[in-house]
C-alpha cells in the first residue's frame, strides 16, 4: 500500500510537470482525451501529402489552407493553449475535477486571438510594418489577449521561471538600456505577435512540423508495450551481473530515451520498477535513485530525439538532423558506458551479486559473461550497419521501387517476427514490490517484441543520406503510420498465429493501445507547444536588442578574460537556467542566451569551434539541471519512488553525472568527439579511446579501480583520462599549433592556401559600442575555389583592400555568413579601419597520439600495482568474481 501511494507521488508529480495535473469528471470527463486525439490527427494529416493531394483532386483550397505552414504553427499553439487551460490548474488550490468559469473565458479568448491571425493570415502579411493601418488598434487588442493567454499558459504549464526570463527580455525591448534605445508598443507588439519572429517563429515552427511526430512516435512505441519490452530485455541480458538490476536500470533508460521527451517521464517509466529492484540487491534509496537520474537525464542527450531539442539544434545550427545525429552519438555511448562502469564500481565496493539465471542456464566465468555481452553488442552494431547500408543501396540502385520494397521487405519481417513472438507468452508488467528471484532468459524475452524495431528501421530508412531521402517530418510521419499499423494488428496476428480468432476482442485491445498513444502523444506536447512559443519571445527579443550582448559583457567582465573561466561560468548559467524547465524549453532558453556568449567571448580568446559544439555545450549543461539540487525536478521523481532523500538523490546523481558534465568541455576543445571532418576508421578509433578515458575518469571520481586508490592513483588516473581525451593539450606545450604571419600576408597566403581551404586571422578594430576602443577576434575562414587574394577573402565573406601596408577590412559581403561582426567592429571607419592585425598558418607536427604512449605505459603501472594489492587483500577475489 505504501509503494502505491510513493508511486502515485512520482506519477503526480510526473501530471504536474508534464501532462498537467487535472483530470475531469462528469461531462467534461472526455473532454481533454477527445481534443488530444483530434489534435494527434490534425499533426498527422499536415504532414502527409494529403493536403496537397486533396487541393489537385477536390479544387479545395482549403485542405491546402490548413497545411500551410504559417497556418498549421498558428493552430497549433491554439491547440496547445487550449488544452494547457484544460489540463494543467492555474494555481495549487484550482478545481481538477472540473473546469472553472475563468478558464472557460481564458479558453475563448486565447482561441479568439489565434483564430484572428489565421483567418487575417494574408491581410496582415501584406501591411507588415504599416503601423498607421486603420486595424492597428484591432491588431494591437488581439496581440494583447494573445500574449497575456500566452503568459498565463507558459506559467500554469511550465512555472514562472520561463515567465520571468521572458518577461525580463520583452520588458528590455520595449524600455531599451545600454546600446538599445526602446522600441514603441506597436512596434515591440507586432514583432512579438504580428509577425513571424516572436511567438510565431522558428521555435513554434519545428514544434509543428517535427517535435510533434517524434513524440506521438515514441508515445505510441510506448502505449504497444515497447517500454516494458526494453525494461525485460535490458534486465535478462544484464541482470546476472554484480549490481545487475542498476546496470540494466541504465540501459533500460537508455532505450527509453531513445523515444521519450522528458527526464522525468522516463525516470517514473523505468524507476517504477527498476528502483525497487535495485533496493533489493543493495544500494541505499539515495543511489538507487540516482543511478535511475543518472541514466534518464543522459536519455536526453541520446539521438536521435534527444528530448525533441535535435530538431531544434539542427535548425539553430544549420547543421542537417542526420549530420546532428552523428555529431551527439559518441558522447551519448560514451556517457551511458561510463555510468554503467559507475555502477559496476559501487557494486564492486558494496559486494553486490546479480539476479540468479534460470536453472538450466548454461554458467558461464566472467570472462564467458564480457565475452557474451560484448559478442551482443558488436552483432547488434552489425546488424545495425547492415541494415544502414542494404536499406542505403535500395535506395540507391532501384530508387523508383525503393519505397515499395520496404513495405514488403517491412511487413514480411513483421509477419515473421510475429511468428516466433506467439510462440512465446506475451510480457506482463511485473510487480515492482515482488521479489524478482530469477532471471527471464534473454532469447525467450528477445523474441517478444523484435518487431518494435522495425518503425525504426523504416524511419532510419526514410532518413538516409541520399539524393531522394525524405524530412525529417516525411520519415517521422511514415514511421508514425507503421507503429500505428503494429499497434492495431500485432494482437490479432500473434492472436491467430495462437490459434485464438476471436478477431474483435484482440482489435478492441489494439485499438485502445493506439489511442492511448494517439492522446498521450498529444498531452505530452502541451508543455512543448507552450514552450516553443515562449521561446519564440526570447528569441524574438534578443534578435530585436542583441540582448545576449549583455550577458556577454557580463561573463567577460566576471572571467577577466579567462577562456577557461568564461566556459564554467557559461555552464553554471546553463545549470541555473535550465532548472525546472522541460528539455525543450530547456535548451531554447540556454542556446538563446548562452550559446552566443561562447561563440563572441571564445573568439576573442582564439577558440574557434563548429557553432553546434556549442549548442551541444549549454545543451547538456541545461539538461543536468534535472538532477541539480535545489530544483531538479527527475531527483524528486525518484526519491518519490525510492523513498529517499529528494536532495542526497540529486547530489548523488549529479555526483554521477560528472562524467557527463565533463564531456562539454572536451568535445569544444577536441571536436573528434563528435565525429566532425572523421572518417569511419577514425572514428572507431576515436569511440575506443574515448571511452577507455571515460572509464578511468569514472575510477578516478569514484576513487576505486580494482580496488580503492591511493591519491597518487587517483590524480594519475585523472592526468592519463584527460591526455586520452585531449592529447592536443600537451602537444601545444611541446610545439605550438600556429606560426604568426604579419597580417600584410594575408593576400598573399589566402591565394597560396589549397582549393577548399582555411585562413586563421586576427582582426582588430574600433569597438562597435565606442569608435574609441579597439576590439579584436579570431576566425577562421573558408576561403572556397582557387583564385586571387581578393577573391577568396570575398567567397570568405569579408571584403578586403590593402590600405596604407595593411590589409583592412571593406565590409560584408551581402551573403556573408560573419553577419555576428556587425556587433563586433564599427566598419567603414577608413580612418579607423578594421584590419588584419596577423595571420595564424598551421604547422607540420608529431601526431598527438603520441603522447598516448607514456599514459598507457603510467595505466599499466597502475594496473599491475593494484591487480597485486586486490589479490593480497583478497585472495579468493577472482574465484568470487568468476562466480558472480
Amino acid at each position: 500500500m505504501a509503494a502505491e501511494q510513493e508511486l502515485s507521488k512520482a506519477d503526480a508529480l510526473v501530471a504536474e510537470v508534464e501532462t498537467g495535473g487535472r483530470n475531469l469528471s462528469g461531462s467534461t470527463k472526455n473532454l481533454i482525451p477527445i481534443i488530444c486525439f483530434v489534435w494527434a490527427i490534425y499533426q498527422l494529416y499536415i504532414s502527409s501529402p494529403l493536403p496537397a493531394e486533396l487541393t489537385v483532386s477536390t479544387g479545395i483550397s482549403f485542405f491546402q489552407f490548413i497545411g500551410n505552414l504559417s497556418i498549421s504553427r498558428k493552430i497549433h499553439l491554439m491547440f496547445a493553449l487550449v488544452l494547457a487551460c484544460l489540463a494543467f490548474p492555474l494555481y495549487r488550490g484550482a478545481p481538477t475535477k472540473r473546469i472553472p468559469l475563468y478558464d472557460w473565458v481564458l479558453i475563448a479568448l486565447g482561441s479568439l486571438s489565434i483564430l484572428y491571425m489565421v483567418v487575417m493570415d494574408s491581410n496582415i502579411a501584406n501591411r507588415a510594418g504599416d503601423f498607421a493601418h486603420e486595424n492597428i488598434r484591432i491588431d494591437m487588442t488581439v496581440a494583447v489577449i494573445g500574449m497575456v493567454a500566452l503568459a498565463l499558459s507558459v506559467y500554469r504549464s511550465l512555472g514562472l521561471p520561463l515567465v520571468i526570463v521572458a518577461a525580463i527580455l520583452m520588458g528590455y525591448a520595449y524600455i531599451g538600456g545600454g546600446n538599445w534605445g526602446g522600441a514603441s508598443f506597436v512596434k515591440g507588439t507586432w514583432h512579438f505577435w504580428m509577425q513571424e519572429e516572436g511567438v510565431f517563429g522558428k521555435p513554434l515552427a519545428v514544434s509543428t512540423q517535427m517535435i510533434f511526430l517524434f513524440v506521438l512516435f515514441g508515445s505510441i512505441l510506448e502505449k504497444a508495450g515497447a517500454g516494458g519490452y526494453f525494461i525485460k530485455i535490458a534486465f535478462a541480458l544484464l541482470g546476472s551481473f554484480r549490481g545487475g538490476p542498476a546496470k540494466a536500470a541504465v540501459i533500460a533508460s537508455a532505450l527509453s530515451g531513445l523515444y521519450s521527451g522528458s527526464s522525468i517521464a522516463n525516470t517514473v517509466t523505468t524507476g517504477t520498477f527498476t528502483i525497487p529492484l535495485m533496493k533489493r540487491t543493495g544500494l541505499s534509496a539515495e543511489k538507487a535513485g540516482a543511478v535511475e537520474v543518472a541514466s534518464s537525464t543522459n536519455g536526453q542527450l541520446t539521438p536521435p530525439v534527444m528530448g525533441a531539442a535535435a530538431f531544434l539544434i539542427a535548425e539553430f545550427t544549420g547543421v542537417e538532423y542526420t549530420t546532428l545525429l552523428k555529431h551527439a552519438l559518441i558522447p551519448a555511448i560514451v556517457s551511458y558506458i561510463a555510468l554503467i562502469y559507475i555502477v559496476h564500481l559501487e557494486a564492486c565496493k558494496l559486494n553486490l551479486q546479480g539476479i540468479p539465471k534460470p536453472k538450466d542456464t548454461i554458467v558461464r566465468t566472467l570472462a564467458q559473461k564480457m565475452i557474451g555481452f560484448l559478442t551482443g553488442f558488436l552483432v547488434l552494431a552489425f546488424l545495425f550497419i547492415a541494415v544502414y547500408y542494404t536499406l542505403g543501396f535500395i535506395k540507391e540502385a532501384y530508387p523508383g521501387i525503393s519505397m515499395f520494397s520496404v513495405i514488403v521487405i517491412s511487413g514480411i519481417a513483421y509477419l515473421v517476427l510475429a511468428w516466433f513472438a506467439s510462440k512465446r507468452p506475451d510480457l506482463e508488467t511485473d510487480d515492482p514490490d515482488a521479489p524478482m528471484t530469477v532471471l527471464p532468459k534473454a532469447a525467450d524475452t528477445a523474441w517478444t517484441g523484435l518487431y518494435y524495431i522495425l518503425p525504426i528501421v523504416i524511419l532510419l530508412w526514410c532518413i538516409l543520406p541520399t539524393p531522394d531521402r525524405l524530412s525529417p517530418s516525411t520519415a517521422a510521419f511514415f514511421a508514425c503510420l507503421a507503429m500505428s499499423f503494429i499497434a492495431l494488428t500485432q494482437h490479432i496476428i500473434k492472436g491467430a498465429f495462437r490459434g485464438n480468432m476471436d478477431l474483435a476482442s484482440n482489435f478492441r485491445k489494439g485499438l485502445s493501445e493506439w489511442v492511448d498513444g494517439m492522446i498521450a502523444g498529444a498531452r505530452n506536447m502541451i508543455s512543448i507547444g507552450i514552450a516553443t512559443a515562449a521561446a519564440g519571445v526570447i528569441v524574438g527579443a534578443i534578435s530585436l536588442t542583441g540582448a545576449h550582448a549583455m550577458v556577454g559583457e557580463l561573463v567577460e567582465f566576471l572571467s577577466g578574460g579567462v577562456l577557461i573561466v568564461m566556459l564554467l561560468l557559461v555552464a553554471v548559467m546553463s545549470l541555473i537556467l535550465g532548472m525546472g524547465l522541460p528539455t525543450t524549453a530547456n535548451y531554447l532558453v540556454v542556446s538563446s542566451l548562452m550559446a552566443p556568449v561562447i561563440v563572441a567571448l571564445g573568439a576573442k580568446s582564439g577558440l574557434i569551434v563548429p557553432l553546434v559544439a556549442v549548442h551541444l555545450f549549454v545543451f547538456y549543461f541545461g539538461i543536468l539541471a534535472d538532477d541539480t539540487p535545489p530544483v531538479g525536478l527527475a531527483a524528486y521523481a525518484a526519491a518519490a519512488i525510492s523513498k529517499g532523500d529528494p536532495i542526497k538523490t540529486g547530489v548523488q546523481g549529479f555526483m554521477y553525472d560528472i562524467r557527463t558534465a565533463l564531456l562539454p568541455f572536451l568535445f569544444l576543445f577536441n571536436t573528434d568527439l563528435l565525429l566532425i571532418n572523421v572518417g569511419p576508421m577514425k572514428a572507431l578509433f576515436v569511440f575506443v579511446v574515448a571511452t577507455i578515458a571515460m572509464m578511468l575518469f569514472a575510477s578516478a571520481t569514484q576513487g576505486w579501480f580494482f580496488t580503492r586508490n591511493r591519491m597518487w592513483e587517483t590524480v594519475a588516473l585523472l592526468a592519463i583520462a584527460l591526455t586520452l581525451f585531449r592529447p592536443g593539450l600537451l602537444l601545444d606545450r611541446v610545439s605550438p599549433p600556429f606560426d604568426e604571419r604579419p597580417g600584410v600576408e594575408a593576400l598573399k597566403l589566402a591565394e597560396a592556401a589549397p582549393d577548399g581551404g582555411t585562413l586563421r586571422v586576427r582582426l582588430v578594430g574600433p569597438d562597435f559600442d565606442d569608435i574609441d576602443e579597439n576590439n579584436s577576434t579570431f576566425l577562421e575562414l573558408n576561403l572556397g575555389a582557387s583564385g586571387d587574394g581578393e577573391t577568396r577573402f570575398t567567397q570568405s565573406g569579408l571584403n578586403v583592400l590593402e590600405d596604407d601596408g595593411k590589409v583592412a577590412v571593406d565590409g560584408l559581403t551581402w551573403d556573408s555568413k560573419l553577419k555576428h561582426l556587425d556587433k563586433l567592429f564599427t566598419m567603414g571607419d577608413l580612418d579607423k579601419p578594421l584590419f588584419i592585425e596577423k595571420v595564424l598558418v598551421k604547422r607540420d607536427r608529431m601526431p598527438k597520439e603520441v603522447f598516448y604512449i607514456p599514459a598507457l605505459l603510467l595505466l599499466g603501472l597502475i594496473i599491475f600495482l593494484q591487480r597485486r594489492r586486490h589479490r593480497e587483500d583478497d585472495p579468493d577475489a577472482e574465484a568470487k568474481a568468476a562466480a558472480a
